[in-house]
């Protein structure tokens, strides 16, 4: 059972740094450390707004499987 939640998180873990990557593409390399790009907040439509809660899904996931995994080890 540890095995499968292992290899659960390590694939819920890399498309969770996918969908992380994917959801600055327009702020170039200084939006992925976090630096200002000067640009304005604007409402999430289409795409955007589906990859952010995929993103958020997917953290409740991870954060689901860490617990599972500290109370079965």
């Amino acid at each position: 059972m540890v095995t499968y939640l292992n290899i659960a998180l390590i694939i819920i873990s890399l498309l969770l740094i996918i969908s992380v990557i994917m959801q600055s593409k327009g702020a170039g390399l200084g939006g992925l450390t976090g630096a200002d790009t000067g640009s304005i907040f604007t409402a999430r439509r289409g795409v955007e707004r589906t990859l952010f809660w995929i993103t958020i899904v997917l953290s409740v996931i991870f954060f689901a499987l860490v617990i599972a995994l500290l109370l079965i080890s």
